[in-house]
Parts: C-alpha cells; structure tokens; sequence
C-alpha cells in the first residue's frame, strides 16, 4: 500500500534529495537483492563489504533514484515484511535510528500484521484469503499513512461491519471500543536470552537478553490513563535500546538515550521507569528492551570426537547461582546433521533422563524443573549411525564434527535482569479498584553451545597481538 500523502511530506523535508518510491516491481526486486534473496552467490561490495555488516532490520535500499533509507524489513514463517517509514527531517546526515519515531511506529504495524497472518502459515488457502483482506484492514488501522491501531486481528475486514467513528472526541482512535465491567490490569514481563558459548580461550562467548512488556487493560472509559512503572534491583543491569507503543503519552528521554551500541557508564539511566499512557481495548506490547546482564544463566561445554565409525560425546551443564532454580522446563537437544540414523547409543547421565527422537537424528536430554544441589549436570555417551537417508537433517554449517547442543528452558516468575513491575505503583486514574495481575517470565531463544573440539561459527573473535 503506498500513501501519496507521504510522499509528498517526505519530499517537503528533503527537497532535492528526496529520493522517489520507484514501482512495486522495481522496488520488491531491489528489497530481494538487498536481503541477498535474488544474487546472493555473487559478490556486490556495496551490499556485502564487512562496512554494511547489518545489526538491525533496518536497511538501504539501492534504486535507480538513490538510496532508499531506512526500509525496515524482515523475514518470517516464509514471508517478508516491509515498510518505509516516514522520517520527519533531512536525512542527510542520517539521523540515528533511536530519534526516527516512525520506525517504532512501522515495527508495530508489522508486527500487527505478522500476528493477524501467522497462524494460518500451515494453510494455504486461509493465508491467501488473509492477505486478501489486508487492504481493507489497513485502510482502518493506517488510512492516511500513520498507524492508528497496530492490532490488526480485532479489526473487521468487512466495510459493511466497520463500526462508527465514537462520538467522544476524547477517546483516541486506537481504542476501538470501550470497556463495560470490572476493571482490571494484566502485565506480563517477557525476556529472552539469546547465547553463543564455544568453550575456547581465543573466543569470546556471547549472550544477549532482550525483553517485552504484554499489557491488557480492561478499563472503562473513552480515554483511561494509566501510569505503569518498571523496576530493577539496586544492582540490576539498566535497560537499554527502549522502543515504546505509540500510545505512551510521554517519557523521560534519558530512558531513550540508553544504547546498547555505546558502552556503560555512570550516568546511564537506570529507572525506575515509567509509562503513562491510554491503553488500546486489546492486549498490545507496551515496550520493548535490551540489556547487558554480566552472565548467561547456564554455562556449558560440548565435546564431540570422531573415532571411527562412532562418535564420543560429553555435554556438562551449570547452572549459575543467581538464577532461580525453578524451570517449567529445561532440555538440552543434541542434534546429528549430515548422518545416517542412531544406530546403537550407550550413555551416562547423572541427572534427568535421556531419550532419541523418533526420526533417529536427535539426543533429547530432557533435564526437568530443577537442576541438583550442585547445579551440575553431565551426559557422556558414544554414538553410531547407519545409513543417512533423504529423510535426516543436512546442515552446511554444521559439516564434519562442527555441532552443537541447543538448550530450552523456561523460569516463571524471574527475569535475568531482575526487570519487575510493582502492583502498587501502577495508578490507573479511572472510576472503580480495578484488579491488577503482573508476572514475568525468562524464555531461552536461540540458545546454543558449540563443540569445543572442532571450528565453530563465530559471533565474535578477540584480536590477538
């Protein structure tokens, strides 16, 4: 969908540098070419020199015209999404992305629109039929370029049941309906830690947490305003990289500032935090964060050893003293790539229990909800394979004994910050004791230990002199 209105804006602030959307067509082709979907085998130094190295989903996009920036584009479930935020001053020079508020504003969008598609990604025609409506709904959540209501899926794709404008000029358009009953307020605090440990002297492992606060706010009135507070503990890791929903009705800019891209220093912002704000009918993400937390929650060593026609493998796990001993779940997974099926397996473990995937190519050490007294687990054990098949995982990455082991786990009630919302700070200035939930809860996400016996992927490498 494109937005004439926009791009009239966008060429008032840059006059002579404006540079113009070219053709659906013309566009899609250049989004392909720079997420390396279409000539990605081929060597293009603007797009591929270690200068352009990408850590966001915001990129430039090379037309006839110029340079398109910032195009904020990712993949998902097979399907990519993309939008081109409005940046209301001169791009030249780029202003940083923290500063660009439409680009917080088209990650909601696009999130929106990801949650309304992606339960149907198992089927084909309920897919196709979604993206179909998709016009109509964005008409109602984006009608003249600026997202009014980022919750696609409590929207109508039918014009005729497209309820009218509310009467009360107070009430915010992202509040599609109001509330009649009992008042209450569920908060839910989500962080996930990313890891990439390797277990050698000349890497560094590395470990990001990043998190996202889940509010429902089921208040009556046009325009309720709410005031929700984040806390750390006196010694917590601050919050950094904070993107808020657009309902936020203002905010401290030194919480802005924070960026995980410049080191740490005294005078970084370290709460409380607080967010007034008129909250949308459904349930919406009131912000999202990073943070630098000093160690990941378990650490790990892998050794796999090729002898002959089998493989020895060893796997120990700690899990760290500060982190809650309390999991929903907790399992390390220890695929085979490139291999035929388990053929024979004998092992050792000393905590929890051991079991082979159905398909033969996967170790599913599945550890429980808690670790022991010592926080300590092993696994040893030697492996055989038979004949590889079609039907096994391939992996290029993973070729000879370069592997890995991936943990999942959950811990309810606890995050690696520290990061919890006070129940008695939250002032809800609406008629009515409204009743108030809040919980938090650490998901592991990409979570991977790499055999320290043989070369691995790496994130990042010490220089040494």
């Amino acid at each position: 969908r494109r937005y004439p209105t926009v791009e009239v804006r966008a060429e008032t602030f840059n006059g002579s540098t404006h540079v113009p959307v070219p053709s659906d067509s013309a566009f899609l082709k250049a989004l392909l070419f720079e997420l390396r979907l279409i000539d990605g085998d081929i060597f293009v130094e603007h797009r591929d020199s270690c200068t352009r190295i990408n850590h966001s989903s915001v990129y430039s996009v090379r037309t006839e015209g110029g340079d398109l920036w910032p195009v904020l584009a990712f993949q998902k479930s097979g399907l990519i999404y993309a939008c081109l935020p409005l940046v209301e001053e001169t791009l030249e020079p780029r202003p940083p992305l923290l500063t660009v508020s439409g680009l917080s504003q088209g990650l909601a969008l696009l999130l929106g629109i990801v949650d309304y598609i992606s339960p149907s990604r198992k089927n084909e025609a309920e897919m196709s039929a979604k993206i179909g409506q998709l016009r109509n709904l964005l008409i109602q959540a984006c009608p003249l370029g600026t997202p009014l209501n980022t919750n696609i899926r409590s929207l109508n794709s039918s014009f005729d049941d497209i309820q009218e404008i509310p009467t009360d000029e107070n009430q915010p358009a992202w509040r599609s309906n109001t509330y009649k009953g009992k008042p209450q307020v569920n908060v839910c605090i989500t962080e996930k830690v990313k890891c990439m440990q390797y277990d050698k002297r000349d890497v560094v492992d590395v470990w990001q947490v990043y998190g996202a606060v889940n509010c429902k706010c089921d208040i009556e009135g046009s325009a309720p305003n709410v005031t929700l507070s984040l806390n750390l503990p006196t010694n917590g890791p601050p919050l950094q990289d904070i993107v808020v929903h657009h309902c936020v009705t203002s905010i401290d800019p030194a919480m802005l500032m924070s960026s995980s891209a410049e080191p740490l220093d005294d005078s970084v912002y370290n709460g409380p935090y607080k967010f007034p704000f008129i909250p949308p009918s459904d349930s919406f993400n009131l912000c999202y964060y990073t943070s630098q937390v000093p160690v990941p929650p378990i650490l790990g060593c892998y050794q796999l050893i090729e002898e002959g026609s089998q493989l020895k493998i060893k796997v120990n796990l700690k899990l760290h003293e500060s982190i809650k001993n309390s999991f929903e779940y907790c399992e390390a997974r220890i695929p085979f790539f490139n291999r035929g099926p388990i053929a024979q397996l004998e092992y050792k473990v000393n905590y929890g229990q051991l079991d082979l995937s159905r398909e033969k190519s996967l170790l599913v050490w599945v550890i429980g909800q808690k670790f022991p007294k010592s926080l300590e687990v092993s696994l040893t054990g030697t492996v055989s394979f038979g004949t590889a098949g079609e039907e096994h995982p391939t992996n290029y990455v993973c070729s000879g004994n370069t592997a890995y082991v991936k943990l999942y786990f959950r811990i309810p009630d606890f995050t690696l910050t520290g990061c919890y919302v006070d129940q008695h700070s939250i002032q809800i200035f609406a008629p009515g004791k409204p009743k108030i939930t809040a919980s938090r809860e650490l998901i592991s996400s990409d979570y991977c230990i790499w055999n320290s016996k043989a070369p691995a992927p790496m994130v990042y490498k010490t220089l040494l002199d």
